[in-house]
């Protein structure tokens, strides 16, 4: 069973686009409007979607200065 089976189709979208994006790591995480930029979905979706793969423990959301950013915790 893989990780794309217990996800929403947009959580799907969000994860494909931070895999192709590389945000697998702290060092390389990036900003939830690259993020729906890549995914092609409105901004509400994509945030959701993140906000659902925060709670599947998948994403982690960094508080900066100026924008949170994502990254992937399980590829």
């Amino acid at each position: 069973m893989s990780i794309e089976d217990t996800l929403s189709p947009n959580a799907i979208k969000v994860y494909r686009a931070m895999k192709d994006l590389n945000f697998a790591s702290e060092e390389k995480m990036g900003t939830a409007e690259r993020i729906t930029q890549t995914s092609k979905l409105p901004k509400n979706m994509a945030l959701n979607a993140l906000q659902e793969l925060q709670t599947k423990g998948i994403v982690r959301r960094k508080v900066r200065e100026k924008s949170a950013g994502y990254y992937l915790v399980v590829t």
